[in-house]
């Protein structure tokens, strides 16, 4: 584990290198056992694929007492000690499996041939390998509830759009490089648009808000268009 400040007000908790399921359960630890330490002047934690991202409010450590000078160096101590402890809440928050339906119809999948064409294959064979793995969230961010989630097979595995699209519809289903994403709003968007879910993956009425969330597991399942529109009116 590395500590290092970023910025004049936040630090960054490096607890691996490479984005795999076993960095993944380290940086849910360090973000458990930061949570819990309540560290002073510490205002939020941001957990990414291999890090920790620690705000905080300078005026605030400096008042809990730090030096002026040595900011920095005073927080990095606390957050190293803390992020190495276990948390009391005790084992890092255990993934949910969500089973997640998609229509990949033309309509709702506007970059779904050119990706078959541009990887060598019918879009038949897309689908199917998008259908086929266990999808794992490494982090949840961007926009309120949008899943970057590992496991897409190499072969679908495509640099983004060179022209990203100004708006995207909510629930569609996109890919680049090894990842495979959901846009829960409307947004622009970069990656490839292969599908679409009629799932709502953000709801600012509850709690939480998102359906996602780092370190659950997603299948995903073939819907037809008709399903589709009925599953939005019972929903």
């Amino acid at each position: 584990m590395q500590v290092t400040p970023l910025g004049d007000s936040s630090l960054i908790v490096t607890v691996g290198e490479t984005i795999d399921e076993a960095t993944l359960g380290r940086v849910q630890a360090a973000w458990q056992a930061l949570q819990a330490a309540n560290l002073p002047g510490v205002t939020e934690l941001v957990p990414a694929y291999t890090t920790v991202t620690v705000f905080y409010d300078p005026a605030a450590v400096v008042s809990a007492g730090a030096p002026a000078a040595g900011i920095p160096e005073w927080l990095i101590e606390r957050v190293e000690l803390a992020a190495a402890k276990p948390s009391p809440a005790g084992k890092a928050r255990a993934g949910r499996a969500h089973e997640i339906p998609v229509c990949y119809d033309r309509a709702f999948a506007p970059d779904l041939a050119e990706v078959a064409e541009r990887a060598g294959l019918t879009v038949k064979e897309v689908i199917a390998l998008h259908l086929a793995p266990e999808y794992l969230v490494y982090l949840v961010g961007f926009a309120p509830g949008f899943p970057y989630m590992g496991g897409l097979p190499e072969r679908l595995a495509l640099p983004r759009r060179e022209a990203p699209r100004k708006r995207v519809a909510p629930g569609s289903v996109g890919i680049t490089g090894a990842q495979c994403g959901i846009y829960p709003i409307e947004t622009p968007a970069g990656w490839n648009l292969i599908g679409r879910t009629p799932v709502r993956l953000f709801r600012p009425e509850q709690e939480p808000p998102v359906l996602l969330q780092a370190g659950d597991r997603v299948r995903f399942k073939r819907i037809t268009g008709a399903e589709f529109e009925h599953w939005k009116e019972e929903k």
